[in-house]
């Protein structure tokens, strides 16, 4: 509830706080440029309201001008048409690749092939190779390498070889539907495809042979396709395509670097596409290099001693953001393989083993663990973490709880919250700042965050939109085929013209912490009384019996509709009268009366997107009646079999939702 303040789990000593990045970054600001803040909320106060005078700190803290000076921080603060430091060069390759020599800089597992590590010296050297390998093909400077590759080196030296060159990136998980990689990577038009040959998921064996051809039948301008042999190491590349041995591996001189402009393309991300085409989103050199180096650095306290474990997929912004580990000259950690294979520790065994500092997971992981009674600390020793990540979905005040009593006492927990268009996060953590139950620590800096009610006025301890009232690097450059605008302004400064709306609800404490309340677009409004669905979740899912659950409201423009809440149950459970009546007795009680469900049904799973979000939108409009076929691409979806069970209850057919196969 507003003013309810949650309760404090972890406090920096007095060494903490002094030794942390941000500490020293103060300290160096009041050296350089006379200035002194008493605390961090100060400190953010002064970056959202000077953002030339931070953006050009931070540019000068982290040594950006290997190229030049950084002329004009900004030409304006509108959103829309923000131009960063005009005139500055920057390569984001180079800055990932300024250490060499023989400490770890990338250690990966994978379920298809054995433990591996590769040094900052041997990364260079590869990524010197596929460069050459790429300008051997013909690619040059603003030509698309696209890759449907895994979470695995391969991926990272082809994103940084691309970026060295002045390419642009762009990639998808293989466990993407071959619709799904067409629709995104057709608008791209790829100079070069780099793929895998299949993979291993779950101890299954998923062979690509067939995707490949049809990708290259549905990207007919690629003039060329590079397959590493992941799934069977011996085999040789397939008719028409090349090896990644021949094509990328030769050895080459030291990787050369091309100075590009700040807001030069250097990857495209995708939106969600599942109700319809896909945004591609462009993100420039200079924003994505300046926003991670500050966020890793001054955010996730990183540095050249630390190893950053994030569990992604490379058709997740999390990945591009796992890259920030060797900014700050680091290592990076990768996993490719089922979280819970062969158990829910597997995870847990590999940050033991390698020694990993900053753990990353998603929200759904924590709460699978701490509902499954895992105590990881008691079964590994995970005293090299210093910090621990959740993103993806709001994290419960007992998910929090359990991570300090399972993991760590002496960590900083990190609910991060943000989003692909902007492949950072606008809430976060602070090594200087406590962390309470169920509440995110604090704005992140440079983050222009606000709560807006309903009328476009910003509120403080009461539950609002989430905006940014300035612009940020990291904003896209552009939308692809968005040549006059209308598109972004649709997106993101729709109904503020002024200010980014995000599309989630937020509560901001008088302290500065926030609380996420679910998303906008899927709010529950019942007589008047609205609610996010992340605290409707947050009762249901609380009780032993559930273990997940999707809740909708039908309700629209057009009048009331219906309140529909679906459950996934533990096994061993049952949706007798017992068990409907205590969940409806629950929300009635923690939430109100009027967001007691009309209708309560059980369902086998939750319909989620590639990335694990729980696809409430499309789910509502279904039961809206919608056709099927307008509302989801099971391309896009990591289950489509749950929207389908989504769908019977609203008596639709789901098989109209596009090519399944």
């Amino acid at each position: 509830m507003p003013g309810a303040g949650g309760r404090i789990l972890w406090e920096p000593d007095a060494r903490r706080r002094a030794d942390s990045n941000v500490a020293r970054y103060m300290r160096w600001l009041q050296e350089s440029r006379g200035l002194r803040f008493p605390d961090y909320e100060s400190l953010w106060r002064w970056s959202v309201d000077d953002p030339e005078a931070f953006w050009a700190s931070v540019w000068d803290r982290f040594g950006m001008g290997t190229h030049g000076g950084h002329g004009r921080v900004l030409s304006s603060r509108a959103i829309q048409g923000a131009r960063w430091f005009e005139g500055a060069r920057v390569n984001y390759a180079e800055h990932a690749l300024a250490r060499r020599g023989d400490a770890v800089a990338i250690v990966a597992r994978s379920e298809s092939r054995p433990r591996s590590e590769m040094t900052h010296g041997e990364l260079a050297s590869a990524v010197a190779a596929a460069a050459a390998g790429l300008r051997r093909m013909g690619v040059g400077r603003g030509d698309r390498v696209a890759a449907l590759l895994p979470n695995i080196p391969e991926a990272v030296v082809g994103l940084l070889a691309s970026a060295s060159i002045g390419a642009v990136w762009s990639s998808c998980a293989p466990e993407f539907g071959v619709r799904s990689v067409i629709d995104r990577f057709r608008q791209i038009e790829p100079a070069v495809l780099l793929a895998v040959d299949g993979y291993v998921y779950g101890g299954r064996r998923y062979d690509l042979s067939d995707t490949l051809v049809r990708l290259r039948e549905g990207l007919p301008g690629t003039a060329a396709t590079v397959v590493v042999p992941y799934l069977d190491p011996g085999a040789p590349a397939p008719d028409g395509a090349v090896g990644w041995a021949e094509a990328m591996g030769r050895p080459a001189a030291g990787p050369t670097f091309e100075p590009v402009p700040f807001d030069h393309p250097l990857w495209v991300l995708y939106s969600s596409g599942t109700t319809g085409p896909p945004k591609a989103i462009v993100h420039g050199h200079g924003g994505i290099l300046i926003e991670h180096l500050k966020t890793a650095s001054l955010g996730l306290d990183l540095g050249p001693s630390d190893t950053l474990f994030w569990y992604t997929s490379t058709g997740w912004m999390m990945w591009n953001f796992l890259m920030s580990g060797l900014l700050v000259g680091g290592a990076i950690a990768l996993y490719d393989g089922a979280p819970a294979s062969p158990d829910l520790m597997a995870l847990w065994r590999f940050a033991a083993r390698e020694r990993v500092t900053y753990f990353g997971t998603s929200a759904p992981f924590i709460h699978a663990c701490m509902r499954a009674g895992l105590k990881p600390r008691d079964e590994v020793d995970l005293s090299a973490v210093r910090g621990v990540g959740s993103t993806g979905s709001p994290l419960s005040a007992e998910g929090f709880e359990w991570v300090y009593e399972s993991v760590g006492r002496d960590l900083v927990l990190n609910s991060f919250s943000g989003g692909t268009d902007i492949c950072t996060g606008f809430v976060g953590s602070s090594p200087i700042v406590a962390v309470r139950a169920g509440e995110i620590s604090c704005r992140i800096l440079g983050a222009p965050v606000a709560a807006f009610d309903e009328g476009g006025e910003p509120v403080v301890d009461q539950v609002g939109e989430l905006v940014l009232t300035g612009p940020m690097p990291s904003m896209p450059l552009t939308l692809l085929g968005d040549d006059d605008g209308r598109m972004f302004r649709e997106s993101y400064l729709t109904p503020y013209p002024d200010a980014w709306r995000h599309g989630d609800f937020v509560r901001i404490t008088p302290r500065g912490s926030c609380v996420i309340h679910g998303r906008s677009d899927s709010t529950l409004n019942r007589g008047g009384v609205r609610t996010g669905t992340a605290d409707y979740y947050r009762v249901v899912e609380d009780m032993e019996e559930v273990a997940d659950s999707l809740v909708v409201d039908t309700g629209g423009a057009d009048g009331d509709g219906r309140l529909v809440l679906m459950v996934v149950l533990r096994e061993g459970s049952e949706l007798c009268d017992d068990l409907a009546s205590r969940i409806r007795g629950r929300i009635r009680a923690e939430l109100s009366p009027r967001h007691v469900p009309d209708e309560l049904h059980r369902i086998d799973a939750v319909p989620r997107t590639l990335n694990g979000k729980k696809m409430e939108v499309p789910a509502k409009r279904i039961l809206r009646g919608e056709p099927a076929g307008r509302v989801a691409s099971p391309d896009a979806m990591a289950n489509p079999e749950a929207l389908a069970a989504v769908a019977a209850l609203a008596g639709v057919n789901i098989g109209g939702a596009g090519d399944p196969s």
